[in-house]
């Protein structure tokens, strides 16, 4: 049976990877933050929800090292945690820029190194990083500095992982939603158009078919979900 992390498995992204890939047959281990009271993402005998601060580089670690000891191998890690923050340039401080660095790239980093080292011991695996299109495009960034220069550094990230992979079965991808079709945006955007945006279980869809044979030759993927939004 394969091996899964999903961080924020219990976020609207994190709770359909979690469902998608437990139903194609992968052992998924869930990461939850200590502060969250939050319900199990679901409830499957080939699902475990753990307690991370993903924050903490240490704790990170030792989360990795338990499922390893556990399983001996990870065949893919999806890694969903982040935040989001408004915020021009003359409104951003350092320390703005270092809270969304710590939030949607540190908690990225402190998984995907050592999820990384073992998958290049074993010479396969998946990574996939949530990107954004402020991140990957500077003229959509420019009304949230903090966010997009800290998802920015995600894509340089897969782009140094997969120079390291090279000659092996390991690939790290960046996913990049437009508008996710969940409820807190079709609160905080009442007058959209839903239908254009993407399902978090379209998202699922597209992580587990580069998980697959039919994607093996892919290489350094930037993956675009973005529907009509």
């Amino acid at each position: 049976m394969k091996t899964a992390i999903v961080t924020g498995s219990t976020g609207n992204m994190g709770k359909a990877v979690v469902k998608k890939l437990l139903a194609e047959g992968f052992k998924v281990i869930g990461t939850i933050d200590p502060n969250e009271k939050a319900k199990k993402a679901v409830k499957n005998t080939h699902f475990e929800q753990i307690e991370v601060d993903l924050k903490n580089e240490a704790a990170s670690l030792k989360f990795v090292a338990e499922v390893l000891a556990k399983y001996q191998h990870i065949d893919a890690a999806v890694l969903t945690v982040g935040g989001f923050a408004m915020g021009k340039l003359k409104d951003t401080s350092t320390s703005d820029i270092a809270k969304q660095y710590q939030l949607n790239f540190e908690t990225a980093y402190n998984i995907a190194k050592p999820v990384f080292a073992q998958m290049i011991a074993q010479k396969s695996g998946r990574i996939f990083m949530v990107g954004s299109r402020p991140g990957l495009n500077v003229a959509i960034g420019k009304g949230m500095v903090g966010y997009s220069l800290a998802k920015s550094l995600l894509f340089r990230l897969a782009e140094i992982m997969n120079e390291e992979a090279k000659g092996t079965n390991v690939v790290t991808s960046v996913i990049v939603p437009s508008s996710i079709d969940t409820a807190p945006n079709r609160k905080s955007m009442p007058d959209a158009n839903f239908d254009a945006w993407v399902k978090p279980a379209a998202i699922a869809d597209v992580i587990h078919f580069y998980c697959t044979k039919a994607a093996a030759a892919i290489r350094e993927p930037i993956i675009k979900i973005y529907n009509n939004a």
